[in-house]
């Protein structure tokens, strides 16, 4: 085994390295920029105020749930059954 074939195929390999530029300095303190649309800022808008409402509306539920807490709701079955046809029929 020859240890001198090995050091110049290594030494070979070693001239064909390149060398590295220096990057430019107004490259590296370049910045993105980011505009968004007026129609990006409204949708940004509606999904705050979205945001904020509750999902249930109380003043609509309240008067329900103190009827069935009193035992006084009373569904008719008559439209019960009638908006059940609807719906089935709807799909």
């Amino acid at each position: 085994m020859r240890i001198e074939s090995y050091t110049q195929i290594q030494n070979l390999y070693q001239t064909q390295k390149t060398k590295q530029t220096a990057k430019p300095v107004a490259a590296a303190r370049a910045t993105d920029k980011v505009q968004i649309s007026s129609f990006g800022q409204d949708l940004a808008t509606a999904r705050a105020a979205l945001g904020n409402t509750p999902d249930i509306r109380e003043e609509v539920t309240a008067p329900i749930k103190a009827q069935i807490q009193n035992g006084t709701y009373n569904v008719s079955a008559e439209s019960f059954a009638e908006k059940l046809l609807a719906k089935y029929q709807g799909l």
